[in-house]
């Protein structure tokens, strides 16, 4: 099996937590060399990489075949067109980049030097959405009329992180909705309307961090929100067809757990807890059924597992970049909407 080298930007949450130890887990694939200006921190938890102090460095080491860029969404686009240029494989974080046009121009860069470029919409394997997944998949719910989904959070002081700072790319939308947005598409695809409300609730705020979101399809509204002053939240997820309806309440345990130093394969990876699982009232027949439904256990592993595969075999990305950058053209018609006061009317 052809080993895969992997070559880190950045050693924050992200990368520390969401990337790191899933490569790890992955057979074949092995973290090399990180950028940070700590090595100290690196070397706690890695001892035998290679800390460089730019991306230079880094993608100047032939043996790296796969650059993870985890920096700070401003650089997302420099440091991606830098290792491609380099004949490097590379996965952005999310949000791909700050605008569009960054996007197709990383595109067809991955195109000319014949590399696979990914972005890392984990989220698409949470144990609520996979769930989510397969029940629209039987047909229970009948013809969808209304999806919505929240992603709140009880944060009433501004912190000092750049992604609450006043810079292109920052703010909940880019963060939070970037993962709401992702996840709509991949079931639904592009829709046909966008309407946003776009704001500021903390005092003292620089960065949007409220937004309330309904995507227009032909018959299907998609509405997608998230606040930052939310202490008592409701469900996360709420579906409702001609034939049914699903409620679905908490979230995916995967970030928790590897926080705590849990990893893919350990007892309770990904699994939901029971007083959690949602709840489904629906027709059978002629006969009403009401039932809970067990949440399908999480797994972000598949992400770098696809990622694997796509540069050994060629096989389709986990999440393409046209994908990525899809995410990022909802994210600017909203803030179009927001701005104009009105419905965009997406092109078709």
């Amino acid at each position: 099996m052809m080993g895969i080298n992997v070559g880190l930007v950045g050693f924050g949450l992200s990368a520390s937590v969401f990337h790191a130890p899933i490569i790890q887990c992955v057979e074949g694939m092995h973290v090399k060399a990180v950028v940070s200006s700590d090595a100290a921190k690196v070397h706690k938890r890695y001892p035998d990489v290679d800390v460089f102090a730019d991306i230079d460095s880094l993608i100047a080491q032939s043996n790296i075949d796969l650059v993870i860029v985890c920096s700070p969404n401003t650089t997302h686009y420099d440091y991606a067109k830098k290792a491609i240029m380099a004949g490097k494989h590379v996965v952005v974080e999310k949000p791909f980049t700050v605008d569009s046009i960054e996007a197709e121009e990383l595109i067809s860069l991955a195109q000319a030097h014949k590399v696979q470029l990914a972005v890392y919409h984990n989220r698409r394997w949470d144990n609520d959405f996979l769930t989510i997944k397969a029940l629209l998949e039987t047909g229970m719910l009948g013809k969808l009329s209304t999806y919505e989904a929240h992603f709140d959070r009880y944060r009433p002081e501004v912190r000092g992180r750049w992604r609450e700072q006043n810079l292109p790319g920052s703010g909940i939308l880019y963060d939070l909705g970037s993962h709401l947005i992702d996840q709509a598409l991949h079931l639904f695809g592009n829709p046909q309307t966008v309407w946003a409300d776009i704001r500021t609730e903390r005092e003292g705020g620089q960065s949007d961090d409220y937004f309330h979101l309904i995507l227009g399809y032909s018959r299907l509204r998609v509405i997608l929100h998230s606040g930052s002053l939310v202490k008592m939240g409701g469900p996360r997820y709420m579906l409702h067809g001609d034939k049914g309806s699903f409620v679905k309440y908490g979230l995916d345990p995967q970030e928790d757990q590897l926080k705590a130093g849990m990893h893919p394969g350990d007892s309770g990876w990904g699994e939901d807890r029971p007083e959690l699982y949602g709840k489904l009232s629906t027709v059978v027949g002629s006969l009403p059924v009401e039932a809970t439904i067990g949440t399908l256990p999480g797994k972000y592993e598949a992400f770098y597992k696809g990622i694997a595969e796509a540069i050994r075999s060629g096989a389709a990305l986990p999440v393409s970049a046209d994908q990525g950058r899809d995410t990022i053209r909802i994210i600017e018609y909203a803030i179009q909407s927001h701005r104009e006061q009105r419905t965009i009317q997406l092109e078709a």
